[in-house]
C-alpha cells in the first residue's frame, strides 16, 4: 500500500493530475503482492470517485518483482512530450528510455 500510494503521489505531482481529469486507472501488480489491492491506496489518498481496476502481472522469469504498475487515464491537454513517466526503487528496468528523461528515479 505504501508503495503504491508513494508511485501515485509521485505520478500525480509531476504531472499536476487532479481527480476530476482522471476517468480510470488500472494497477497491475507482480504475483507475491497480495496483501492489498492496489487500487486501495488511491482510495486512501481520497481518489473516491475515479474507476479503479487492478490486474495481477504475468509471472516472467528473470522478470522484476515486487512490481506495481499504473496506468493513469487522464483528460489533459497536455502534449505527450511533457507527460512525466515515473519510475520508483529499481523499476527504470522496465523502460530505460522513458526513465531516463523522467528525473523521477527513486532510491
Amino acid at each position: 500500500m505504501a508503495a503504491t500510494a508513494e508511485l501515485l503521489t509521485a505520478l500525480i505531482e509531476a504531472n499536476g493530475i487532479v481527480e476530476d481529469d482522471v476517468a480510470s486507472v488500472l494497477f497491475t501488480a507482480t504475483p507475491g503482492l497480495d496483501a492489498a489491492y492496489p487500487a486501495a491506496a488511491a482510495r486512501e489518498l481520497g481518489w473516491t470517485r475515479t474507476a479503479l481496476m487492478g490486474f495481477q502481472e504475468a509471472h516472467v522469469i528473470d522478470g522484476l518483482q515486487q512490481c506495481v504498475r499504473v496506468l493513469i487515464h487522464w483528460n489533459t491537454a497536455k502534449p505527450m512530450d511533457e507527460i512525466q513517466h515515473v519510475f520508483l526503487h529499481g523499476a527504470a528496468a522496465l523502460r530505460p528510455d522513458l526513465a531516463e528523461n523522467s528525473g523521477a528515479e527513486g532510491a
